[in-house]
């Protein structure tokens, strides 16, 4: 129980003024089944040696699978990919049967056609709350440098305006 002076819809509101981008986190099942999340909560954190991070809810569908699996795929979204982000948030443990789908080197599922793409093997998992903070090391990456994102700003899906 926390005793800030707000409550936790302020707090996300609040967190709502932040604009992200929007991707799906993916692994793989012990017996091979794709699945996926879709998270904004995704960061850099060291060039040298090349780390990302995404937070995972404790009560995600597929926790115990990105707990278990030691890798996982960051797909960025492109703007019009709407219907990714929510088929991997409504049901990321069977989505990927709805959709064509390839795989990394390490293994991962990888979605078609996203902005960019990481392909990671876990470096380090820490405590964060309700939620997990995976941190993973890149060993393969690739990007459109011509693209969009997929925005995520007051719990709406945006786009870049130039």
């Amino acid at each position: 129980m926390s005793n800030e002076n707000f409550d936790q819809r302020a707090f996300r509101d609040a967190m709502g003024c932040f604009a992200s981008a929007v991707t799906v986190i993916t692994t793989t099942t012990e017996d091979g089944q794709a699945v996926g999340v879709t998270v904004n909560s995704f960061n850099s954190v060291s060039l040298d040696p090349p780390l990302v991070l995404f937070c995972l809810g404790r009560e995600a569908t597929n926790f115990e699978h990105f707990m278990a699996s030691g890798r996982f795929a960051v797909n960025i979204l492109r703007h019009g990919q709407d219907s990714i982000s929510n088929g991997f948030a409504a049901d990321g443990a069977t989505f990927f049967r709805t959709i064509e789908n390839g795989h990394s080197a390490l293994g991962n599922p990888l979605i078609p056609d996203t902005l960019a793409m990481f392909d990671c093997r876990t470096e380090a998992v820490h405590d964060g709350g309700d939620h997990m903070i995976l941190i993973g090391r890149v060993t393969e990456l690739r990007h459109d440098p011509d693209g969009d994102p997929l925005l995520y700003y007051r719990g709406r899906y945006g786009a870049v305006v130039s």
